[in-house]
């Protein structure tokens, strides 16, 4: 996922696979893979993943990546580059399906996965050599298997350290395995921009050119005292260490997700604080059914607000208790939005995040006056066995089977009443 500097390296920096137990493994421009599986008529073409022509890229194939287009890109400005480009919209659900088959592939390899992202993980093959063979074998049954069961590609990087194994992926792409032997770890290394290492974002790269370091081998060779003094005492350190291939991290499966969020961007600037808050009622929905399909329950609401001059408002409030019913969060998110200095400015894009996430089966939730009338009973459970109720439906129709009907969400007095608006399903 990354768009660090990514310079063309040599791939033969050895065979030797003797202590390089830890792969990485990136799905080659994801979102847009997925969408190229299901519509095989545009493998080829330049094709873009994203929203309406005020949204931006959230992936781009590879014939489109070589006119500059790239994640995070204005769609404006990619269709500017590349105005013949295929605009297709997202479907967050299919990525996320595919994503879950992915990771089982995975784990059919070794216990010791971390997902770092939706489309990437690092995994620990030690234990699987005398089963599957070398890492170099392992690499090619997982892309083999991503290939067979979903038609995408992946690229992967092997490595002896997580840090280096990351590196060695971005340069295997697209569809490509890159071995960087312990022996030459150094070596590699050296052989790189000072900005391809992790953490070295402009603000680093130009703090550190500032002294003379641009590469990695200047970075290795200049005292850790020096890069302390250009980037800071911890970063200083850490960056030295990794110059030198340092980098003792395990691998640790079962990562915790720290935070769900969802956000959108308005087709045209909203001035209209009504419609903000039902798009809020929406993406709270939102968060709360990957709530429940992970188990888990939230503690602190936020909410984002850009406006039409491109300035991020957030704002947040921890909850006296976990939750995981979207009408508790909207409320929260809708209490938010309205503290809010918009400075009459219209909202371009709005956003609903949930954290302080813990497991709903461990997490103690605190009863209100309604709920004490019955244990399990009362507005709240009903919420969210309605709730519920909602999520298998979308299971078994897609996620725009039933949905908040925002436009005829009304206030009764301090209380909201949310319809819910259901397709055809026939």
């Amino acid at each position: 996922m990354s768009r660090g500097p990514r310079p063309d390296v040599r791939r033969d920096w050895g065979t030797s696979e003797d202590g390089c137990s830890i792969l990485h493994v990136d799905m080659d421009a994801f979102f847009a893979s997925v969408e190229l599986a299901r519509r095989p008529q545009l493998r080829g073409r330049p094709v873009i993943v994203g929203g309406a022509a005020r949204g931006v890229v959230l992936a781009a194939t590879y014939e489109a990546r070589a006119f500059g287009v790239h994640a995070a890109m204005p769609m404006q400005a990619a269709l500017r580059l590349c105005p013949n480009a295929v605009v297709v919209p997202p479907d967050h659900r299919s990525y996320h399906e595919v994503s879950v088959g992915v990771m089982e592939v995975l784990s059919d390899v070794t216990a010791l996965v971390e997902q770092v992202s939706i489309d990437e993980a690092f995994l620990d093959v030690a234990g699987a050599r005398r089963r599957m063979g070398p890492p170099t074998a392992i690499a090619a049954h997982i892309r083999a298997q991503v290939r067979a069961r979903y038609g995408i590609t992946c690229s992967v990087g092997i490595a002896s350290t997580k840090f280096v194994a990351k590196l060695a992926s971005g340069h295997a792409k697209p569809d490509g395995v890159l071995l960087v032997p312990r022996a030459a770890t150094v070596d590699y290394l050296h052989a790189l921009p000072v900005g391809a290492l992790w953490g070295v974002g402009e603000r680093t790269a130009a703090a550190l050119h500032r002294w003379g370091i641009t590469t990695v081998a200047e970075l290795a060779d200049t005292e850790v005292a020096t890069v302390q003094r250009a980037v800071g005492k911890v970063a200083g350190a850490h960056l030295h260490d990794l110059a030198w291939g340092r980098d003792p991290r395990p691998v640790e499966p079962g990562r915790d997700e720290k935070s769900i969020g969802a956000e959108e961007t308005f087709a045209v600037d909203e001035g209209d604080l009504g419609v903000v808050q039902a798009k809020a009622l929406e993406l709270a929905d939102r968060c709360a059914r990957r709530l429940r399909q992970r188990g888990l329950v939230g503690r602190t609401v936020s909410v984002k607000v850009r406006t039409s001059d491109f300035r991020t408002l957030t704002r947040s409030r921890t909850l006296a208790a976990p939750t995981d019913v979207g009408r508790e969060l909207y409320l929260e998110a809708r209490t938010l939005l309205a503290g809010v200095e918009l400075r009459g400015l219209p909202v371009r894009l709005v956003g609903v995040r949930v954290e302080g996430l813990e497991p709903a089966h461990g997490a103690v939730r605190q009863l209100t006056l309604d709920d004490a009338a019955g244990e399990g009973d009362g507005p709240r459970a009903d919420r969210r066995e309605a709730e519920r109720a909602m999520d298998q439906v979308r299971d078994r129709f897609g996620g725009a089977a039933i949905r908040p009907a925002a436009a005829l969400t009304v206030s009764t007095g301090d209380r909201s009443t949310t319809t819910f608006q259901v397709a055809d399903l026939s």
